[in-house]
């Protein structure tokens, strides 16, 4: 479902409409009074596999019901790079300084309607948590599972760069760690 019912510049309902485009026909939310089309283009997401101490940082938001861990995530700014992003987001939900960044790749995560651009960062200081992260735990590179969807195919991928061959969880194991 589309945030957007109304027309932002005219506030007439929204409709679902089929124009042709440089592709062909595409049918996309539009205004019928004014022609603004909603692009609905994905939202480009950072991620981070943190390197502290050795071990991978994964931390578990405080939403989020259950016992599951994640990369650190987050939106770019208004006027900054990815890197400069996802360096942002590792100091503010973690406390930590990010001291090398590489680029890991870029993954679709169509469920969310979003671009994942995942890095992989060592970082050093004294973890303290935001707001936001409810816990963290550490792990040694070759005990870390993978989750089968977005960030869990960069953590595989950084993994076998490291040697290690991916672990992946089911889609039934991912869904009763949400009952833990």
């Amino acid at each position: 479902m589309s945030p957007f019912q109304f027309c932002p510049q005219c506030a007439t309902p929204l409709q679902a409409i089929t124009q042709d485009e440089d592709g062909g026909p595409k049918q996309r939310l539009r205004c019928p009074a004014c022609q603004w089309t909603h692009w609905n283009n994905p939202t480009p997401v950072l991620a981070a596999i943190v390197q502290y101490q050795g071990k991978i940082l994964l931390a578990r938001n405080a939403a989020w019901t259950g016992r599951r861990f994640a990369l650190i995530t987050g939106f770019m700014e208004a006027g900054e790079s990815p890197q400069e992003g996802i360096a942002r987001e590792i100091k503010e939900e973690t406390n930590l300084h990010t001291t090398a960044l590489s680029l890991v790749g870029v993954y679709d995560f169509q469920r969310m309607n979003q671009v994942i651009i995942a890095y992989h960062a060592v970082a050093e200081g004294e973890v303290k948590l935001s707001p936001e992260l409810a816990e963290y735990k550490l792990y040694e590179p070759k005990d870390v599972i993978c989750w089968p969807a977005g960030t869990g195919f960069a953590v595989g991928d950084w993994l076998r760069t490291q040697g290690i061959e991916p672990r992946f969880m089911t889609w039934e194991e991912r869904a009763a760690q949400s009952l833990e």
